[in-house]
């Protein structure tokens, strides 16, 4: 991946968007999308939306994914100036500390760092992981006064971390998670309306999908298109300490995950593989029986129910500064949703066979 569609990339993982704060990277999701889009619009939370509209009577097809990220926040200032910590969405406490951290003030970025005992003064019969309520972010302050003319409760805080290319088209770095659904939205877009189909095609960057799915929910209802492909990432599990039990089978580079069972309604799983197969796209499957975690979940069970799909990108360490992904994926995934809101009308209407 180069040229701008990797320099859009980098952007999305450049910007911090903990759940609840994210109207800049909302806001650099829409200046790309609206280069192809007939309108934009946000709602009131910062739901983003790009629409193509295609012909009358024709289904509409919507291409989602989260623009949020996992974070942390400013719980509380003890009165040495450290400042105590909450979790923002599912954040790991196994990989907070000794990390350098941001908090994002009203009056610009505050630097931090989230302190360890050193080794040294550890007791190895003690070495526990502590929870990130007991953590504290140091910022180089002396009291509690010194740290509340910088930064007030509420803030919120991302890790500092970099993009890193590694070998084989990969790319590790934090957020991952799920700025490479927005891109594969935004980038199916692209190419579904360079096709000018006759389908009505939306891009949606939702908010808030770490802490409980709720902006799928909100722009849901408001669109109530008629079906919708919510791209999120999943987990690979062709690394050393994947869990036998929890294995799936799904690896990177083997192309874009299509979900079976719970909120993907099968005329969309059929789509989804029969246009892989057409256009020679490799898909691998995941088994979703209760579940897919993901927006999928909020917008099927949305005003009466949205024919909806979660197709997966494989990612090795998910919530961790240090995601990983393949770039053949992203861009496999990019084609067969849009081929999917391209096609649509060959499947409509999306009803299940009784």
């Amino acid at each position: 991946m180069d040229g701008d569609y990797r320099a859009f990339l980098d952007d999305l993982l450049s910007i911090s968007t903990p759940s609840g704060f994210e109207g800049k990277g909302q806001r650099r999701w829409l200046d790309y999308v609206e280069q192809f889009a007939d309108e934009t619009r946000v709602d009131e939370y910062g739901n983003a939306v790009a629409v193509y509209e295609g012909a009358d009577d024709t289904p509409a097809i919507a291409l989602a994914g989260h623009g949020d990220e996992i974070g942390l926040m400013v719980r509380d200032i003890d009165e040495n100036g450290f400042l105590k910590l909450a979790r923002i969405g599912g954040s790991d406490k196994t990989v907070t500390r000794g990390q350098h951290v941001t908090i994002h003030t009203a009056d610009g970025a505050v630097d931090g760092v989230i302190g360890q005992v050193a080794i040294h003064l550890r007791d190895p019969s003690d070495d526990e992981y502590t929870d990130i309520n007991d953590q504290y972010v140091d910022i180089g302050v002396s009291d509690e006064a010194e740290a509340r003319e910088r930064v007030d409760i509420g803030d919120p805080i991302t890790l500092d971390t970099e993009i890193t290319d590694l070998a084989g088209g990969r790319v590790a770095a934090r957020g991952l998670d799920n700025r490479v659904g927005i891109w594969t939205a935004a980038e199916a877009f692209r190419r579904a309306v360079e096709t000018k189909p006759e389908t009505t095609v939306y891009a949606i960057s939702t908010v808030q999908e770490e802490i409980g799915l709720k902006g799928a929910t909100m722009v849901g209802f408001d669109l109530d298109p008629d079906a919708v492909i919510a791209t999120d990432v999943t987990h690979a599990t062709d690394q050393p300490e994947s869990p036998s039990s929890k294995g799936s089978g799904i690896e990177l580079g083997a192309g874009p995950v299509v979900a079976r069972g719970s909120a993907n309604h099968p005329k969309l799983v059929e789509a989804a593989r029969g246009i892989a197969a057409d256009e020679d796209i490799d898909v691998q499957l995941q088994a979703s029986g209760n579940a897919t975690g993901t927006d999928a979940d909020a917008f099927y069970t949305t005003r009466g129910g949205i024919p909806s799909l979660n197709v997966g990108l494989p990612n090795r360490y998910m919530h961790t500064p240090v995601e990983v992904v393949e770039f053949a994926d992203l861009d496999s995934a990019a084609d067969l949703l849009a081929g999917i809101a391209v096609r649509g009308d060959e499947f409509a209407p999306f009803t299940v066979d009784i």
